[in-house]
């Protein structure tokens, strides 16, 4: 009689271990579904916004005549330049670059500023900002968006202009 009280508490035994391991495992496989649904939804709104900024980079230059992508010179400058259909507004587009003493924002005819154009003291160092463009602007000849340090004479970043 023993033995048969000794096998029933250790079948007993096992089939708590067996649910016990079934118990863990659910909870492993519910615990490890939220967080992957947690984790693609954050991804989704990062990639959403991304296209949603490319889409609005897309449109803007649909819209332009001219454009053209920053190139670090001097320093690190990034962004896109570009010039609407009528050729009244330069535009800036997630636009940067580094700070420095009296920035101007130069249109020229090559990477120098040999000749050039001022459209003024830089609105800011990162961000969206709109330029006038004086009447008559020859694009084909002032191509060169400039980030421009007076005082030294240095070429911060560059955008090259060309026609859409």
């Amino acid at each position: 009689m023993n033995c048969v009280k000794f096998f029933s508490s250790f079948r007993l035994m096992k089939d708590t271990n067996l649910t016990q391991h079934i118990m863990k495992s659910y909870f492993l496989i519910l615990f490890s579904a939220i967080c992957l649904t947690a984790c693609s939804s954050s991804d989704d709104a990062s990639i959403n916004e991304e296209d949603m900024t490319m889409e609005e980079n897309m449109d803007m230059e649909d819209e332009a005549t001219y454009s053209g992508n920053f190139i670090s010179v001097a320093h690190p400058t990034s962004g896109v330049a570009s010039v609407n259909k009528e050729k009244t507004v330069l535009k800036l587009s997630n636009f940067k670059s580094d700070e420095g003493p009296s920035l101007e924002l130069y249109l020229a005819t090559d990477a120098n500023a040999s000749e050039y154009i001022s459209l003024g003291a830089l609105k800011g160092l990162d961000g969206e900002y709109e330029y006038d463009i004086p009447d008559n602007v020859d694009f084909s000849e002032y191509n060169y968006v400039i980030v421009w340090c007076v005082p030294f004479g240095v070429n911060f970043g560059n955008a090259i202009l060309e026609m859409n």
